[in-house]
């Protein structure tokens, strides 16, 4: 289990990272790349649908990070 949860922590940090990456900025930011975003959906939607996403990615890693820091998990 405690395994299960350290690895869920990993995966979550690195998606973190991408996903905030992704987020334009003032400029387009690397969420430009391609333009495949707005292709299918307009620009706001978009990014609030990668808004949604990247605040569950967040609160999978807080969950995780308070799950091994109280001692939840044993390892």
């Amino acid at each position: 289990m405690a395994y299960i949860i350290l690895a869920g922590q990993i995966l979550s940090g690195l998606a973190t990272i991408a996903l905030v990456l992704l987020h334009s900025a003032k400029g387009e930011g690397l969420g430009g790349i391609g333009g495949s975003a707005s292709l299918f959906t307009g620009p706001s939607q978009a990014e609030a649908g990668l808004d949604r996403i990247t605040w569950i990615v967040v609160a999978v890693f807080i969950f995780c990070s308070a799950m091994i820091g109280w001692g939840i998990v044993k390892f």
